[in-house]
């Protein structure tokens, strides 16, 4: 699928995924079952995180968890249409990513698949927001979570994005 998404640097010099198509629209309620779709075309695919050169894997459960999981469920508005958008950015997402921090895995149910703990990056984005006459007024800017799971295999695999925050800075 044809991707309209660059990566650009704000006024304070940090990196923003700047998305160009808002892809996922509704005015109340985003269909997750198409962005789960999209984000199957993925699976498999590796990205580098450039900061710290750690390969990033898709796997099988990321369309799953990105679109249904309790974080998504509790996303209205606004920011659910944001992290359903921000699917369209997913390999520079992760190539931007940045402060990762490290936490042991304590639930049973992930001792395989995240049985070396799991990481979170702190990574941004942007969409745009358009006026009455279809026109980009400007774009609006998220931050979010990037959780990584650190398998029994030893590879890392994106499992979701999660807490995401429109930013309160200026537009760009």
């Amino acid at each position: 699928m044809e991707r309209k998404v660059d990566v650009i640097e704000d006024l304070e010099g940090r990196k923003v995924v700047l998305i160009h198509d808002i892809r996922f629209k509704g005015k109340r309620k985003i269909d997750w079952k198409d962005v789960e779709e999209y984000l199957k075309q993925y699976l498999g695919e590796v990205y580098e995180i450039g900061e710290t050169a750690e390969k990033i894997y898709i796997g099988k459960d990321l369309s799953d968890e990105y679109s249904w999981s309790e974080d998504t469920k509790r996303l209205k508005g606004t920011l659910a249409k944001a992290k359903a958008n921000a699917s369209q950015g997913i390999p520079e997402l992760i190539q931007i990513a940045t402060g990762s921090t490290y936490s042991e895995n304590f639930e049973n149910k992930h001792k395989t698949d995240a049985k070396y703990g799991w990481y979170r990056y702190d990574t941004r984005f942007a969409l745009p927001v358009y006026n009455e006459e279809d026109e980009i007024e400007r774009y609006n800017i998220f931050r979010i979570r990037m959780l990584v799971r650190h398998a029994a295999n030893g590879k890392k695999y994106l499992y979701d994005f999660v807490n995401i925050k429109k930013e309160t800075s200026k537009p760009l």
